[in-house]
């Protein structure tokens, strides 16, 4: 059981009135952003639908709710029971939409919840000014781009391609590695055939001065939040598709034993994710040519073939060691961070061998080594545990064994991105110096 739920009221505006106790307001003020980069003000080249700001609103209230809810206050200090209210434009459309969305909600987070929607007060829309650009202005194309490898060689990619219309990036700073996000993004730049634009938001939710409360670390809710807002974008400048890149070895996350639910903590874009969150789309868009799908272009691939494609578009070697794909940054917050890599959790170890598949070698600076027998078991618990999965056999059974795929889903093609990724660890594992066995 997971007991009291946790009410989260979110606001329609800052300044509206706050709800009766218990319910805790929520708002956009939470966010750690200028008020210039408001989700309130224009960032595009047209305005987008009502539906898609309803879609932003939700993402960014089940964000705050994630980050405002302390998993150690609960029996098992992880799972948590959430009530939620938004306010929508188009209540009964999300009533339609609400089986999908509390499936992906309980499948990204662990969590129980339950959202409610109320109307949308209109009168607290901001009121917006025609703007002065017509379709053929419109971005052709937009992507999420976090920095890291993955999203790096889409990036790079599709900067090649010859278009009169600009790639929209859209991307979530994280502090203290902003200098990196910038560095690639910087090098995509360089090499782009076409118009790039690029648009930042802040995923930092701060504590209110007089919350009772303390913020919750994790951030399992975030893929949601920024798959949200790539489709707000989308939606306003008339882009069908919005596209996640993800290796399909971390999106499909296959837990490395029956002890661990997942090899890695996010299901972000999980094949079941997206096609959940694609559902509520085709729910609330107000007609269905207004839709907007979201796919993983990578789904295909392991994280050398990534790393091989990103190369292949022509970006060098350095520019791929200076991406950001660890799951646990060290020093994060500390100011300054010697190394933007522990080098010892399951993304860091899949970036190691996706670079060495690609190049022979991997020249990026990490915190530590998972071979390094002088680092305590504690430590090494992800490469132990990468070892044990290594030398069992995976089956279509194992893709399945924690979360469910969606019924146009093809395992045995999934499953044989999973296999060549394996060949890619074994030969992480076959190159590393000592190799600390289970124990």
């Amino acid at each position: 059981m997971t007991g009291t739920p946790v009410l989260h009221s979110w606001l329609s505006h800052p300044r509206a009135p706050a709800p009766e106790p218990p319910w805790q307001p929520l708002s956009d003020a939470l966010y750690w952003e200028s008020p210039a980069r408001a989700p309130d003000r224009h960032h595009f080249l047209a305005p987008a639908p009502d539906w898609a700001d309803d879609l932003q609103r939700v993402a960014r209230a089940v964000f705050a709710a994630d980050r405002c809810t302390s998993r150690e206050e609960t029996f098992d200090h992880w799972t948590r029971h959430i009530r939620l209210s938004v306010p929508v434009t188009a209540p009964d459309a999300w009533t339609r939409a609400l089986p999908h969305l509390t499936t992906l909600l309980t499948t990204v987070t662990g969590d129980r919840w339950e959202v409610e929607f109320r109307p949308f007060d209109a009168a607290e829309r901001p009121r917006s000014r025609p703007l002065p650009f017509g379709p053929e202005e419109y971005a052709r194309e937009v992507a999420l781009f976090s920095g890291g490898l993955d999203s790096l060689g889409w990036a790079a990619q599709r900067a090649t391609v010859r278009s009169s219309r600009a790639l929209l990036l859209v991307t979530f700073e994280e502090r203290n590695f902003e200098s990196v996000q910038d560095t690639v993004y910087e090098a995509v730049l360089r090499q782009s055939e076409r118009a790039l634009r690029r648009f930042e938001q802040s995923q930092t939710v701060r504590r209110p001065k007089d919350a009772t409360f303390v913020l919750e670390r994790s951030t399992r809710s975030r893929g949601l939040l920024y798959a949200a807002t790539a489709v707000h974008a989308a939606a306003a400048e008339h882009v069908p598709v919005v596209h996640v890149p993800e290796n399909g070895q971390l999106a499909l996350n296959p837990p490395l034993s029956a002890a661990r639910s997942g090899a890695c903590s996010t299901r972000s874009v999980h094949p079941w994710t997206l096609h959940h969150l694609n559902r509520i789309i085709e729910a609330i868009a107000d007609r269905p040519e207004q839709a907007v799908r979201v796919v993983n272009p990578f789904a295909a691939l392991t994280k050398g073939e990534v790393c091989t494609a990103a190369r292949d578009a022509g970006l060098p070697q350095d520019i791929l060691e200076a991406t950001l794909s660890c799951g646990t940054p060290p020093a994060r917050g500390r100011g300054r961070v010697p190394y933007a890599h522990c080098g010892l959790c399951f993304p860091c170890l899949v970036r190691r061998s996706g670079l060495l598949h690609t190049y022979g070698e991997d020249r990026t600076p990490y915190a530590a080594d998972p071979w390094d027998l002088s680092l305590p078991a504690k430590r090494t618990q992800h490469w132990r545990a990468l070892l044990r999965w290594l030398d069992t056999p995976c089956t279509v059974l194992d893709l399945v064994s924690d979360t469910p795929l969606p019924p146009d889903a093809r395992p045995a093609e999934l499953l044989a991105v999973v296999e060549r990724g394996r060949e890619e660890l074994r030969a992480l594992v076959a190159r590393a110096p000592a190799v600390r066995r289970y124990a």
